[in-house]
């Protein structure tokens, strides 16, 4: 063990400069690297990855950190959809879709500068599902219209009622023979009146 008032000054020359090497190197490997700096990521998104929705009405980017100059890009093949201005809101960028999307697969594009002054890009495949086939609506059955038969009742004139009516009667005695008959009472009463007076007066 070396004595209490050893030094590295007290070592030879040939002896001390490899040693203070060796310490300088112990030195450097002991302290920690200093961790580079990351750039931000992108946390959440919505719609999510290779999702299937029915409808987006807003494009929704979450990041590890604030970010700049947001750029949001919307692709159904090679069809650009027009998009509103991306909308910086704490770490999201929001973007609104005007128009409803029709099914297809769509990609959203994304570009961002990362608060270490990088800029960071993306891409987020998903799909628009169309819409479900309306179901029919059951149509009431109609109950057969019934439809009624009138028999129209024949109209019955004075000449044919006389004539029924004689028929009726079996061939009557007709009318004017009945007047005749009273006639000839009457003249018949007259004359038997006239008789009788005269009888009396002779």
């Amino acid at each position: 063990m070396l004595p209490l008032e050893f030094t590295l000054a007290s070592l030879p020359r040939f002896v001390r400069n490899p040693l203070a090497a060796a310490l300088a190197c112990g030195l450097f490997l002991a302290i920690p690297a200093a961790p580079a700096a990351a750039h931000d990521r992108l946390k959440s998104s919505n719609p999510t990855k290779n999702a299937k929705v029915d409808s987006v009405e807003t494009i929704t980017l979450d990041f590890t950190s604030k970010v700049r100059f947001p750029a949001v890009v919307l692709m159904l093949g090679d069809e650009k959809i027009d998009l509103g201005k991306p909308k910086l809101d704490g770490t999201e960028v929001r973007t609104e879709v005007p128009e409803p999307l029709a099914a297809g697969k769509y990609t959203i594009a994304w570009r961002v500068v990362s608060t270490d002054g990088h800029p960071i890009e993306g891409e987020i495949p998903f799909t628009v599902k169309a819409a479900p086939s309306p179901t029919p609506e059951s149509t009431p059955t109609s109950s057969p219209t019934v439809t009624a038969t009138v028999t129209p009742t024949p109209v019955t004139t004075f000449s044919e009622a006389s004539g029924e009516e004689q028929a009726a009667d079996g061939g009557g005695v007709p009318g004017w023979l009945w007047i005749g008959g009273g006639i000839l009472v009457v003249v018949g009463v007259v004359v038997w009146f006239s008789t009788g007076r005269k009888t009396n007066e002779t």
